[in-house]
């Protein structure tokens, strides 16, 4: 298959600016995905179409004032020749341990290996170790008082470059899940199926007997890099880290013991579970931690999720070419025309579907 065969018309105006007056307000589109039956609905519905015995599953993950702006402060080279001035912006893409970091930097071709930032007011330096394709590079921040409180600080939500506005003060919130864990920083991106959630909700949802289940992927550059390739087949992920706490494993072999449904909240849970899955096939899933970089297109046969809520993804993105992969792309084709007509907002502070 081709990436153009996942291609759709969006008028630019719907994509979504700011995220709705209310969480939970947003509009839902369910679709069946053995008919490809839509039906418009509303996100508090969910409740509703979830069943007693289901399991549902979140990411927990929490997304960190990843973006920052830098200067330059010189190259640890041979000659020692100085750098040029100039401010740089830094997206943290994925922590690799200790100080690392694996960035997004722009101007990208300017920033070189051994070269030192300057970030805020002296707050954080770090310096350049490696660089790869795109603007990529691998960072080492110099240790000091702690990275995580210093970013609330200096840094940026990281806002997807198709929300054409600065980051507000409200985005520091509503551009987060309210079950993200203050334990569990590591995001570049929301998984923004999740942003729809309110407490309220998920009290409902629990009191209508359905187990509320966690796991853990942090978003990184796979949902900043734009596809350059025409073959799916010449698709590769960059790798992103991921925890399968136990109790979720638990639950999760408990319900596909029991002929209960697994309900996944977001393609990044839906990556993982599969991912979880493929290491072991047949298997019950252990607990364990690790990395994942599956890439999921149709003709891909789910083991793990039965159901899904999700937002409206990018054209020829392989966020779409997943949930094509679980509905039928024709399906889901039919569904995204329907949303586009009947004027659904899109991608992250957006609309949602649900495909059961």
């Amino acid at each position: 298959m081709r990436v153009s065969d996942f291609h759709f018309d969006l008028p630019p105006e719907l994509i979504a600016q700011q995220p709705p007056s209310e969480r939970d307000a947003a509009r839902m589109l369910t679709v069946d995905r053995s008919t490809g039956r839509l039906e418009d609905k509303n996100f508090l519905d969910l409740p509703d179409l979830l069943r007693e015995g289901d399991l549902l599953v979140l990411n927990n993950s929490r997304v960190i004032p990843a973006r920052l702006f830098a200067r330059r402060a010189g190259l640890r080279t041979q000659s020692n020749s100085p750098a040029p001035t100039g401010q740089i912006e830094v997206l943290l893409t994925q922590p690799l341990g200790g100080d690392l970091w694996r960035a997004l930097v722009k101007p990208g071709r300017k920033v070189q290996v051994g070269e030192r930032l300057v970030f805020g007011e002296e707050e954080l330096h770090a310096e350049v170790l490696d660089a790869g394709e795109y603007g990529e590079r691998t960072l080492r921040f110099d240790p000091g008082p702690d990275f995580f409180d210093t970013l609330e600080h200096i840094g940026h939500m990281p806002l997807p470059p198709y929300i054409h506005r600065a980051d507000a003060p409200e985005d520091r919130s509503r551009y987060q899940t309210v079950f993200s864990d203050l334990q569990q920083k590591g995001s570049a991106a929301a998984p923004t199926a999740g942003l729809h959630f309110t407490p309220e909700v998920l009290n409902k949802i629990s009191n209508k007997g359905v187990q509320v289940a966690q796991i853990t992927l942090h978003v990184g550059l796979g949902t900043f890099q734009p596809l350059r390739v025409v073959e799916l087949s010449k698709i590769h992920l960059h790798e992103e880290p991921y925890t399968l706490p136990a109790p979720t494993a638990e639950a999760i072999n408990r319900a596909k013991a029991e002929g209960r449904r697994v309900v996944a909240v977001g393609t990044t849970t839906v990556r993982t579970l599969e991912h979880c899955a493929s290491q072991n096939p047949g298997q019950p899933l252990a607990p364990h931690s690790g990395t994942t970089s599956i890439f999921l297109s149709p003709g891909y046969e789910f083991q793990v999720v039965d159901a899904l809520l999700t937002n409206f993804h990018l054209p020829q993105s392989t966020l779409l070419m997943l949930v094509s992969a679980f509905a039928g792309r024709e399906h889901v084709l039919a569904a995204y025309r329907h949303a586009v007509e009947s004027r659904y907002r899109f991608f992250s502070y957006g609309d949602c579907m649900f495909l059961s």
